[in-house]
Order: C-alpha cells, then sequence, then structure tokens
C-alpha cells in the first residue's frame, strides 16, 4: 500500500469539486473515501458554558481528515482525563466535503505501457478535506471559568496537529 502523503501537499485552497451523484454517469468522482473523524460534538453538549475556547486559522487552508481526527482525539483525550466527561463541551466546527484526488504518474521500467499523462488526469480520490477560510473556527470548547487553562493546552495541542497557523481566542471570561 502507498504511503501517506505529507499534508504540505495538499494545504493549498483547490477549487471545490464535491459532485457526488447517485447516477453512476453523473459522477465523475466515482467512489468518496470514508470520512475518518467518528465524533463532532464530545462531552456535555446540553449546558451552555460560560468559557468558550476557539481555535482560528490564520491562512486560508485545506485541512484533512486524518489531521482533524489527529487533534480531536489528543484535544478529546487530554479534555475527558483533567475534566471528566461532563467538565466540558468539545466541537469540531468544520467539515471535509472535498474530495482530494491523486493522478498517479508511473516511472521507471515498463511505465510507458501504464501511463496515461496528462490525458485522463483526473484522478482518484484519496482522501477529504476541509476548506478553511482565514479567520474561520476549526474547534471550540466550553468549560467553566475554572478550567479556562486546560482548555487552552487542549486547543493548542490540538493545533500541533494541524497543518495551518492558527490562533487561540477565548471569549466569555
Amino acid at each position: 500500500m502507498a504511503k501517506l502523503r505529507k499534508g504540505v501537499a495538499y494545504r493549498r485552497l483547490e477549487r471545490p469539486y464535491t459532485r457526488k451523484s447517485k447516477f453512476r454517469a453523473k459522477s465523475f468522482v466515482r467512489a468518496t473515501p470514508n470520512n475518518l473523524i467518528v465524533k463532532y460534538d464530545m462531552g456535555d453538549t446540553k449546558r451552555d458554558w460560560p468559557v468558550k475556547v476557539r481555535l482560528l486559522s490564520k491562512a486560508p487552508v485545506q485541512l484533512r481528515h486524518n489531521a482533524l481526527e489527529s487533534a480531536r482525539k489528543t484535544c478529546n483525550r487530554l479534555l475527558e482525563t483533567k475534566l471528566g466527561k461532563n467538565g466540558y463541551h468539545f466541537k469540531i466546527k468544520v467539515y471535509p466535503h472535498h474530495v482530494l484526488r491523486e493522478n498517479p504518474l508511473a516511472s521507471g521500467a515498463g511505465a510507458d505501457r501504464m501511463s496515461t499523462g496528462m490525458k485522463m488526469s483526473f484522478g482518484k480520490s484519496i482522501g477529504l478535506a476541509a476548506q478553511v477560510r482565514k479567520g474561520q473556527t476549526i474547534l471550540e470548547i466550553g468549560c467553566e471559568e475554572k478550567n479556562l487553562g486546560v482548555a487552552r493546552l487542549a486547543a493548542e495541542r490540538a493545533n500541533h496537529k494541524l497543518s495551518v497557523g492558527t490562533r487561540i481566542e477565548v471569549i466569555g471570561a
């Protein structure tokens, strides 16, 4: 199986292409990969939290679904161990709609008999990405005022998993 490329390869914003039709002939994207993000809402979703910590993007970027899932896992693990299952509300605010495609070009011996070059270069789907604008909220953590430090630390840990510069914004403190 081919190795997963670095996030840098797909970071630049492309023209959004999400055409998935129920009619096979009208759908250029033959198969859409499964979304790796398991949950979008975690913790106590019913309560209204006095403090919110947001992670905002500093630049327009595409974030792959596996990077978002990795950020979710690290952030949620810290929040759950420090604050318990009902001591916070954590929500991912972006959704990976964009289908990433790759046109595999063969090189080496016998490559001239396999490759179509740029003639049929639409590519096969290899993953999903969320297209994020500059200043858009990527994730949001709601907590009590006394737990603000833990929420900020969780947001910083999630930041390390994403391939974009981010800033942390605190609302209500």
